[in-house]
């Protein structure tokens, strides 16, 4: 599966990137022939949440939860995790981007006059930001950084990245993204961890990936995943794969090949068998029995 933020920085060409450190990193991109993905519905994951405001064009990003189409003029937060995304290639697509760590967001908002508070228990893929005139002034002004021919002093940078969490923080009426960064500051690591399996566990990402996302090395990722879960990463996201493509099938209508696909299974041979195996029926036979 592609990584979203490593796949950008592979085409310079297209996309100018500043970066304060490491993991901090800016890409302002606008032309149509920048195809970074070659497919209409590419597979991709980051590692990091990622915050952008649409200058033109549009596209699909396609979560576990639903579809999300984002286009010009629209701001928004979106966490870290894997979806599909869903290209239009008559169309350009022009955006300012940050890539904005855990870490980062959490200690910007340490030093904020007035705390932000938890009020939701589960969060969208793609939490919409309201784009005030503030808001869409900051973007902007991004533009004259990426049009110039210097490359901004690095504190200089890291006090953007700062000024666009706090932008986001003042304003109530961004009340989920508020809520998602407070949960950042908050919970707890096994608490973290459960959430992100449970929104990530139709995306056919790698056992390596999924440490990456809840912040662990692969064994810590492992012991911990047993300790919470009391079973072994592979078996928790076969059950949890088949339940879902058995909802799919008996209640949304969905083919063989298309719950099997939204379930996390690439290989139709292996769904097949791995659903006989589990439910003793085969998807198409279950598939039948609910229509007939």
């Amino acid at each position: 599966m592609v990584n979203f933020q490593e796949k950008l920085l592979g085409y310079p060409q297209y996309c100018r990137q500043f970066t304060c450190s490491e993991s901090l990193i800016t890409i302002f991109s606008c032309p149509p022939e920048a195809r970074l993905m070659k497919t209409k519905m590419a597979t991709i994951w980051s590692h990091e949440n990622y915050i952008f405001y649409v200058l033109e064009g549009k596209k699909v990003w396609h979560t576990a939860e639903g579809a999300y189409e984002i286009g010009a003029g629209d701001c928004v937060l979106v966490r870290k995790g894997a979806w599909i995304l869903e290209q239009f290639f008559d169309i350009g697509f022009c955006l300012v981007l940050f890539f904005i760590p855990d870490e980062f967001i959490c200690d910007t908002l340490k030093s904020r006059s007035a705390p932000i508070t938890k009020t939701h228990e589960k969060y969208k893929p793609v939490i919409t930001l309201e784009a005030t005139e503030t808001l869409q002034s900051f973007f902007v002004s991004m533009y004259a950084y990426f049009s110039g021919t210097t490359t901004p002093d690095k504190a200089l940078l890291e006090l953007k990245f700062r000024e666009l969490i706090l932008n986001i923080a003042d304003n109530p009426k961004n009340v989920e993204a508020l809520s998602y960064f407070c949960t950042l500051m908050s919970e707890p690591k096994a608490v973290s961890l459960e959430r992100m399996m449970n929104d990530n566990y139709c995306f056919n990402l790698t056992l390596q990936q999924y440490a990456v996302l809840c912040n662990r090395s692969l064994s810590a990722f492992k012991r911990d995943f047993k300790n919470l879960f009391k079973n072994t990463p592979g078996k928790w996201l076969l059950e949890k794969r088949l339940q879902k493509a058995r909802f799919l099938l008996q209640n949304m209508d969905k083919s063989v090949s298309d719950a099997g696909y939204e379930s996390g299974f690439e290989n139709l041979s292996h769904f097949s068998r791995s659903y006989k195996e589990r439910f003793s029926i085969s998807p198409l036979s279950a598939k039948h029995a609910k229509t007939s």
